[in-house]
């Protein structure tokens, strides 16, 4: 099922909106007005796209990832993309309210887990992040038109914190599909081994392992919230959406005890709430539940 909004950006499918109200975060907050929503809506879909050619799809994952990849360079250069998804886009693209070189990453992340499937170390994992996480943060900022090297700065510890926190979530699944986002120089650290990511349980040392990785990430998602601060109006409740889920996936996360394997540790939406409301009315820091 597909719908088109008025503003002319295209197909919100059923399975792209069961996906986006699946985040930890609100993609799209209902009180934005229609056309910031309808971009973040368009920008997520994309994204969204790109990630599941790489994970999902069946076939030649790379040669489609690179088809996507051309066909959204040559919707930038102007041609008309046939891929309702990337028709989505236009109307940002046509305003010059997005670029192309951030999406460029995604697909380049995408293309990297069709043959990296573990990270030597956590400087390693950060790297693969500012391709697969970062990216997006710098295309919210722009279409809040937000050009500023601070804030950028700081939007790319959030994005990147973000997708280590969704690792964390999904530590068993990866393992599962072959993939091992945890360093090897972690597991070696807490004398973890592949074989305990797959169990129905935790092990004391997995878990212990866990409680520090979620502490790193919660700390990275803790030094780049000041970007809410640098922000006004629409982008900063926005962004302040954005923040607010990681927080409250950490405090799911933490509420796990670090068996990431026996329980899905998802935030409510009430937990999201509270902490948009506190970043609206407080000091944007992790200071009190999670940081």
């Amino acid at each position: 099922m597909r719908s088109t909004s008025p503003d002319g950006h295209a197909a919100d499918t059923d399975g792209l909106r069961e996906k986006r109200h699946a985040e930890n975060f609100p993609v799209a907050l209902r009180v934005l007005p229609r056309r910031l929503r309808s971009d973040l809506q368009a920008v997520y879909a994309v994204a969204r796209t790109i990630d599941d050619l790489g994970d999902e799809a069946e076939g030649d994952r790379s040669a489609l990832l690179k088809a996507f990849g051309d066909e959204l360079s040559a919707a930038f250069d102007g041609a008309d993309p046939t891929d309702p998804v990337i028709r989505g886009l236009v109307p940002a693209m046509r305003a010059g309210r997005v670029e192309l070189e951030p999406f460029r990453r995604l697909v380049e992340a995408n293309l990297q887990d069709q043959h990296v499937t573990r990270y030597a170390t956590y400087e390693d994992l950060r790297a693969y992040c500012r391709l697969s996480a970062d990216p997006v943060g710098r295309i919210v900022l722009r279409l809040f038109d937000v050009h500023d090297a601070h804030a950028e700065e700081l939007s790319d510890r959030v994005c990147t914190a973000l997708q280590l926190l969704e690792h964390w979530q999904d530590v068993a699944e990866d393992h599962g599909n072959g993939r091992i986002y945890l360093p090897q120089e972690d597991l070696a650290a807490f004398r973890v081994t592949e074989d305990e990511l797959g169990a129905a349980r935790a092990s004391r040392r997995l878990r212990e392992l866990m409680r520090f990785e979620i502490d790193r990430a919660a700390a990275l998602l803790g030094s780049g919230a000041g970007l809410v601060g640098l922000l006004s109006g629409w982008g900063r409740l926005a962004v302040s959406g954005f923040v607010a889920g990681g927080l409250a996936t950490v405090d799911a996360l933490r509420e796990t005890n670090g068996d990431v394997l026996a329980t899905q540790a998802k935030p409510g939406k009430a937990g999201v709430l509270a902490w948009l409301v506190w970043l609206q009315v407080g000091e944007p820091r992790t200071g009190r539940r999670s940081g």
